[in-house]
């Protein structure tokens, strides 16, 4: 039986800073393999673009760590600590960037059961 809290998928989340001068959206795109994980996310860059960052951590049981680094103009990397919970529904936590700037994050993501799925077209509910 896999655990549920494997990081693999889509997850939707924001950041905040402490300072409050930093409030952000993000779409992370993460893989899974033996507590290790590694990704990409993407987030609005304030100006009407995107920003990239690769993402890697690990997990082990509830906690999560990663770091996000940023690739183009932004050109640092920062420290993301949390838990996940039993569900693998809900992520939150700290992030900080050296000691220059810290803040807050939380994710959210919906799993599908490919047996739920079946069962639903078998009955005709309409899949979208």
């Amino acid at each position: 039986m896999s655990d549920p809290r494997d990081m693999s998928g889509v997850w939707y989340g924001h950041y905040a800073s402490s300072s409050g001068s930093e409030h952000n959206g993000f779409i992370a795109v993460l893989e899974e393999s033996g507590g290790v994980f590694s990704g990409s996310i993407s987030e609005p860059d304030g100006g009407g673009g995107v920003r990239r960052a690769s993402v890697a951590g690990r997990r082990s049981g509830g906690l999560i760590q990663f770091v996000k680094q940023y690739r183009g103009r932004l050109n640092h990397a920062v420290l993301y600590e949390g838990g996940v919970d039993d569900q693998g529904l809900q992520a939150s936590g700290n992030w900080t960037i050296d000691l220059a700037a810290a803040g807050g994050f939380s994710m959210a993501r919906e799993k599908f059961s490919i047996e739920e799925l079946e069962a639903e077209i078998e009955e005709g509910v309409e899949v979208r």
